[in-house]
């Protein structure tokens, strides 16, 4: 699953080409005694990413690769930041994107209504089938929902969304059903380690 085929799958903005640039795990010293084994997909080095902004923090399989789009809304000119991980030998990919709101939209906009028009938007805009959603805090308790989608394709995504001082997070990680079951502890140690850091 490469970048390029996950493109549909996140949403329409969420353009990002190229390829994204992750550390590898160091290969084991062969053993003395080979036996049969499922092949296991490399592990990747996580560590603690935090935006180049300061405003969030969140684990990260590698160096994310970062993209920025600027898209014409109803509100204005929006700027969408978009960071993107995908561990080597593995149908995942780990993503962060938000955008800002205009002031005055932001201090208007009631942000349940912002979260169902982002999830609305997600299942349009990739061709998905819902199933299963529920409202959620962040750790420092802005509101946010929690959905999970499948698409015609069969990928499944789990994304977290919060709205936090003027802004929109998506939190996804987007998998096949096969590797949705391997990696189900490990997409949720990632959504879990999404910290929103507030403004000083």
């Amino acid at each position: 699953m490469t970048i390029k085929s996950l493109l549909p799958l996140i949403a329409a903005t969420f353009i990002c080409g190229g390829s994204v640039l992750v550390e590898a795990r160091q290969p084991k010293p062969p053993t003395a005694v080979v036996k049969p084994t499922v092949s296991q997909p490399a592990q990747p080095k996580w560590k603690l990413f935090t935006a180049p902004d300061g405003r969030f923090s969140i684990l990260m399989p590698g160096n994310p690769n970062r993209n920025t789009q600027y898209q014409k809304t109803y509100m204005g000119k929006i700027t969408l930041k978009i960071f993107v991980a995908q561990p080597p030998k593995q149908q995942v990919a780990y993503l962060v994107a938000y955008n800002d709101f205009p002031y005055s939209y932001g201090e208007m906009a009631d942000p349940q209504a912002v979260l169902n028009n982002a999830r609305d938007m997600a299942l349009k805009t990739t061709k998905s089938h819902l199933i299963s959603q529920g409202n959620i805090r962040s750790s420092n308790n802005h509101p946010g929902k929690e959905i999970e989608y499948i698409n015609s394709g069969g990928k499944i995504t789990r994304s977290r969304m919060y709205v936090a001082e003027g802004r929109l997070y998506q939190v996804m990680a987007i998998t096949t059903k096969k590797q949705q079951k391997t990696l189900a502890k490990t997409i949720t140690g990632y959504l879990n380690s999404f910290h929103v850091v507030l403004k000083k």
